[in-house]
């Protein structure tokens, strides 16, 4: 019998076991689940985490979201429920009237659709929540374990949650010889390539459901399978086709496919779902359609809206105060931010010639795009310090499914496009064999993220910036900065400051982020544009107050911004914002996993530490 061919009663079994054991290795922490379709006990909780690493609020916070989710979901069902069917007409065919509505409604149903999950406890939103700018919706994780428990708690990934506005208009990953730097991709390490579906943030949709750490289905056709299930099924036939999710699936489907991803019962396979040839390729258009069709609801106005402060000040609607007003000045000038997050304009010269003027023929700076998208969808290495915070350290041991996300521990180095590049591990492989000699070049260097919406925030805590009342959030790839201003300060003081010691670790007299920056986890391809900017503290401040003005809602309300039902926090100061929660990464730190460092071509010129 091939050992991938999985029969009820052995899945059933090995969940049984692993029920019982992870029930008394953990059941402090364990939540309250349901009963699946099947009658077996849902997943059990892995903590193979150090004190202090789980937020001691986890599992109310993640049954506070799942509560959110729904709600919105309800306002999705209600949208569509309302929405005039469209005519098909036309050659080729046309959904005429609402045939934009209908897609992006379809997309809106997907991402808040728990029951796409194994566990039914997880939905794209789960980790992107709009109050946010559609990243992560819960404080404590990201003052504490940087990225979010997936369907299996607690698994969790390594790096923070993007925001997914504007990244829909990121093009397909390029290598542009003249610049010799890649353009384009999406996720932090752009390996959403977009090479098949020239599509990067519809092939970005199609990561989280088979990731093991996030809603972490064993196989793409589970999402076929459970889209033939969803309430809305008749909205995906209008929108893909009636006969795009009749498929023959084998009586243990719903079994395989409520069991996360990883599990050694699979023996390695990732189609563990038999399906004929043709109903294989079925399931791979369903979900090309379903990543098609969450890029059309993030390229809607509810999620990409072009309304904020900005824009209105781009059409002669609004007036930005002086604070900024300067700080936009300086994002252009003083503070190099327009290099790399371009606003549509030239670089400002500095200081600027008089108003009207062009000496030497030089742009005046007159608004190029009128839509400005704040990125140059390029990638950098910015020089963070290794945050020993991340639980994705942590994850050494199997879970109880026999599943170990990491088991290099502490040696494990984040290296970015350069491990995408060479097919490493925790990225994807690469669709394009040619770019894997330009990964010494691009290692540690992560995606240029738009700075809109980086400001934004629930309603109610109005802000993301410390006393408060503020929403705590996290910035860069692995969450080591904790609000705007550290951000700035960050960009003005790297190389102002720096010490050879990792995070927890500053001399005493020094505050870490203050006046202490740790070293890089990946010193090499370090972006040398900033670290010494000489801003002072009023000009840190004033360009917080531009990126301030990049946040949507000011000129039409932004959808389910409302819908935020969490506490926020108060105290403290922007500059120190985290620090309390900072521990000491391990020493001596193990050197950088074979696995990882010594993959051809090695890191170059030197090897990372």
């Amino acid at each position: 019998m091939n050992r991938r061919i999985l029969t009820n009663s052995r899945i059933v079994t090995i969940i049984s076991v692993v029920a019982f054991c992870a029930a008394v290795l953990c059941i402090c922490l364990a939540p309250t689940r349901k009963v699946l379709a099947q009658n077996q006990t849902s997943t059990q909780v892995y903590n193979p985490y150090p004190p202090g690493i789980l937020p001691s609020d986890l599992n109310s916070e993640l049954l506070r979201v799942e509560r959110e989710v729904d709600f919105i979901e309800e306002r999705a069902l209600a949208r569509w429920h309302a929405l005039a069917p469209p005519t098909v007409t036309n050659q080729p065919p046309i959904l005429q009237g609402t045939g934009t509505e209908s897609v992006e409604t379809l997309g809106e149903l997907m991402n808040y659709d728990k029951r796409i999950s194994p566990e039914e406890n997880q939905a794209c939103a789960s980790c992107h929540m709009p109050y946010v700018a559609f990243s992560g919706p819960i404080p404590s994780v990201n003052l504490t374990m940087i990225a979010y428990p997936g369907t299996a708690h607690f698994r969790a990934g390594k790096r923070s949650a993007q925001r997914y506005p504007y990244a829909p208009f990121f093009p397909v990953l390029q290598y542009n010889e003249v610049q010799a730097s890649f353009f384009g991709g999406n996720f932090w390490d752009s390996r959403a390539t977009g090479y098949l579906l020239r599509n990067p943030d519809a092939n970005q949709a199609q990561g989280p459901p088979v990731d093991t750490q996030e809603m972490g289905n064993p196989d793409i056709a589970c999402i076929a399978y459970k889209l033939s299930k969803a309430a809305y099924r008749p909205l995906f036939e209008l929108v893909w086709g009636k006969d795009s999710l009749n498929i023959n699936f084998p009586a243990n489907t719903a079994t395989i496919c409520a069991t996360p991803g990883g599990a050694a019962a699979f023996g390695g396979s990732t189609t563990p779902v038999q399906l004929s040839p043709a109903d294989r390729t079925k399931a791979s258009n369903v979900y090309d359609h379903w990543g098609q069709s969450l890029d059309a609801y993030e390229q809607s106005v509810q999620v990409s809206a072009f309304s904020s402060k900005f824009d209105a000040f781009l059409a002669n609607k609004y007036t930005m105060t002086a604070d900024e007003k300067a700080g936009y000045d300086l994002f252009r000038g003083k503070g190099n931010c327009n290099s790399c997050h371009l606003d549509g304009r030239s670089t400002a010269p500095t200081p600027p010639p008089p108003q009207g003027t062009a000496p030497n023929g030089e742009d005046t700076g007159a608004a190029a795009s009128t839509e400005p998208l704040f990125t140059c969808f390029g990638s950098s290495n910015l020089g963070l310090p290794l945050n020993p915070r991340d639980a994705f350290y942590y994850q050494t041991k199997p879970d109880p499914f026999g599943f170990t996300a990491n088991p290099f521990g502490f040696g494990y180095r984040d290296l970015g496009l350069g491990t995408f590049l060479r097919s490493g591990v925790g990225s994807w492989a690469s669709p394009n064999s040619s770019w894997t000699q330009f990964a010494p070049k691009t290692d540690g260097q992560m995606q240029t993220m738009t700075a809109r919406n980086v400001a934004m925030a629930p309603r109610q805590c109005a802000t993301t910036e410390a006393p408060g009342p503020y929403f705590q959030k996290e910035f860069f790839h692995n969450g080591y900065i904790k609000s705007l201003k550290q951000l700035v300060h960050f960009y003005n003081t790297r190389d102002v400051f720096p010490f050879q010691v990792t995070s927890g670790h500053c001399p005493a007299g020094t505050t870490e982020k203050v006046d202490c920056w740790p070293m890089a986890e990946v010193p090499n391809n370090e972006d040398m544009t900033v670290g010494k900017l000489g801003l002072s503290d009023q000009e840190e401040n004033q360009i917080v107050a531009f990126l301030e003005t990049l946040t949507d809602g000011f000129t039409r309300p932004y959808d389910n911004l409302d819908t935020f039902t969490g506490a926020c926090m108060s105290g403290g100061s922007a500059s120190t914002q985290g620090n309390a929660s900072l521990i000491p990464t391990p020493t001596p730190l193990p050197p950088c996993a074979s696995a990882v460092c010594d993959v051809a071509p090695v890191p170059a010129p030197n090897p990372i530490p």
